[in-house]
């Protein structure tokens, strides 16, 4: 017990020490986490051989953030990545794995050895990209969107790799141990002893084994969460959610293995379920530290298991074939970026993101030795390659930060995102008024779709944990794609009146059902969107300068209720006074020289102080009659 708690110790005093120095000197949370590793792992020794075991439980940390992603996604949005996920990802996966096999069999290896490596080097690192681009604000740019969907498939290909490396190895014929003796794999060792339910089965028995699993996660998601978290609010218990939270990530990934599929696809699946329920929010909050600590665990393992020992045994091999794979990589992801149109932003965020091999690669190399489809020695080769390839990555991102920085600073137009979600609520600009709107409809369980011009602004609410998307909110084609004709409710809360206006003319052109609630900058702007077809018009200033005359009341005398009342009449005359001069207000003519506008409008304001003085005198002759 005494050894494990020093072990723990140990591993959160490098995390304490090298992160926050890491993040200080811009490198990010990654990079600080896989160098804690190596100093505490190759360099001082402290750590060794649990560092594989403790990785095995590590590896939750991706199956947790696959789960969080999936709860930012509706079924619809996934199904609208589905020409990325089988374009972009399967043609990533053939060309890359198809050219390291190739490599792989010009320097003389077997091809079923060279076809085992290739496969194992076609993977990133899932853990490792989501986790820079999260932080970086860059999962919701077009890039970032390119990259998470090469990521999941390249997390569903595990499974169908799995089944091919027996084969590979049996087709090869018994593997040679480095020392020559005969390696034959056993079927004992081909896995991990753990339970299965599809051991023994005909083929097309695992097949309905494990389409039965994802239908009971599914139907579980869909039926039984609701019955559940109403039976764990009655306890009135705050840790019973972060328990349930957890259940379900270890539940489901604990079936996944049972029947042979990867647990992080199908916590992915139910978070995907879950996207649209009244319990996302809770699940997000209760599961994100969880996520945060595994992650930074998993990543200080794989810089503890670093094989330094290797390395300078055979520096120039190792490095030049932990290059290569990031050259090859690399050049295979720009051509399918450009083939697929990808912004040049988007571009580099994709190739430069996704270069590395990644922890699924730990997976598939044990797997391979275990089966005989590469011997210890090549083993140990492709796992220090995959671990320097994912050492490097941060550094990747670091270019690329430096090379967008550069881009900015030249004043290059920056390209607008890439509309691809749709809500029952639009909003377009989210500056102060905007984001309380947001977060107010949000906070209730509602989803929006918000766009907005300023970079600064997106990027700063993805920070945040809010989803919004860079561009000029007054484009058509912008709003067609964030489903203006589906949508029921728009709010339009950009800064230029003029834009405001056009886009409020725009939308009630051409959705009549629609529901526009414009921000308005001053009365006469209230005269434009009224003409202009918005049902509700706020002005900025209006109710905080009502709220602020509220308390100049109170604290002249007034009781709380009677500012409150006197507010009410203010509000409800001051909506009435705007629909009369409306009809009056001319747009041509100034307001101060519209005399029948100005005529009205003093008429009106007498009419606010009669009702603003009777509504007093009410009050203080009920005040009499009660006492």
């Amino acid at each position: 017990m005494d050894v494990i708690l020093l072990d723990i110790m140990i591993y959160l005093v490098a995390a304490v020490i090298a992160v926050p120095f890491a993040a200080r000197l811009g490198l990010g949370s990654v990079l600080g986490y896989i160098a804690a590793g190596i100093i505490i792992g190759p360099v001082m020794g402290i750590v060794g051989s649990e560092t594989k075991d403790l990785q095995h439980f590590a590896e939750y940390g991706v199956v947790v953030m696959l789960f969080l992603i999936g709860l930012e996604l509706e079924p619809r949005a996934l199904w609208n990545m589905r020409h990325k996920l089988i374009g972009m990802g399967g043609l990533q996966i053939t060309l890359t794995t198809a050219a390291f096999t190739g490599i792989g069999i010009w320097m003389g290896y077997e091809w079923q050895t060279a076809l085992a490596g290739g496969m194992v080097l076609s993977l990133s690192s899932t853990a490792i990209v989501l986790q820079t681009l999260t932080e970086k604000g860059l999962v919701q740019t077009n890039g970032g969107r390119a990259t998470f969907s090469v990521l999941l498939t390249q997390d569903i290909a595990v499974i169908p790799m799995l089944a091919v490396l027996p084969l590979l190895a049996l087709a090869q014929g018994p593997g040679f141990a480095e020392d020559g003796s005969i390696q034959i794999p056993r079927p004992e060792e081909a896995g991990h002893h753990a339970i299965s339910l599809v051991d023994g089965l005909p083929g097309w028995g695992v097949t309905l084994v494990t389409l039965g699993a994802v239908v009971a996660i599914i139907l579980t998601g869909i039926y039984l969460t609701r019955p559940v978290f109403r039976y764990i609010h009655s306890a009135k218990l705050r840790e019973m959610y972060t328990a349930l939270a957890l259940l379900i990530v270890v539940g489901i990934g604990l079936l996944m293995t049972m029947v042979g599929l990867s647990p992080a696809l199908g916590t992915f699946l139910a978070g995907v379920v879950l996207a649209n329920t009244e319990f996302r929010h809770e699940l997000e909050s209760d599961l994100e530290p969880f996520k945060g600590l595994l992650l930074g665990l998993f990543f200080i393992t794989v810089g503890a298991g670093i094989n330094f020992g290797l390395l300078f045994a055979k520096p120039l091999t190792i490095i030049g074939m932990a290059l290569t794979v990031l050259l090859v990589k690399g050049t295979i992801l720009y051509i399918i970026a450009r083939l697929f149109r990808l912004r040049p932003r988007g571009r580099w965020l994709f190739t430069l993101g996704l270069a590395q091999a990644g922890e699924f690669g730990f997976v598939l190399v044990s797997f391979s030795t275990q089966t005989g489809a590469l011997n210890n020695a090549q083993g140990q080769v492709f796992l220090l390659v995959v671990a320097l390839t994912m050492l490097i990555t941060p550094l990747l991102f670091i270019i690329f930060e430096r090379k967008a920085r550069g881009a900015n600073a030249m004043a290059a137009p920056i390209v607008e995102d890439e509309i691809d979600d749709k809500g029952p609520v639009i909003i377009a600009g989210i500056g102060r008024f905007g984001q309380i709107v947001n977060r107010l409809v949000q906070s209730c369980g509602y989803k929006t779709v918000v766009i907005d011009h300023d970079i600064q602004t997106i990027q700063l609410m993805r920070k945040f944990g809010f989803k919004g998307f860079f561009g000029d909110p007054t484009r058509p084609d912008l709003l067609r794609a964030a489903g203006l004709n589906e949508a029921r409710i728009l709010v339009v809360a950009l800064d230029d009146p003029a834009s405001t206006t056009k886009l409020v003319a725009y939308a009630r052109k051409h959705q009549p059902d629609l529901h526009i609630i414009a921000r308005a900058h001053d009365r006469n702007h209230v005269y434009s969107l009224y003409a202009a077809g918005a049902n509700d018009i706020v002005r900025e200033m209006f109710d905080s300068s009502l709220r602020a005359g509220r308390y100049v009341l109170e604290n002249l005398g007034m009781t709380e209720f009677e500012a409150a009342e006197a507010q009410k009449v203010f509000y409800h005359h001051d909506r009435y006074t705007v629909s009369e001069l409306a009809k009056l207000w001319n747009p041509d003519v100034p307001s101060i020289e519209n005399e029948p506008y100005i005529a009205r409008a003093r008429e009106l304001e007498k009419e606010l102080e009669t009702n603003l003085l009777a509504q007093l005198e009410s009050q203080a002759e009920a005040k009499k009659k009660a006492s």
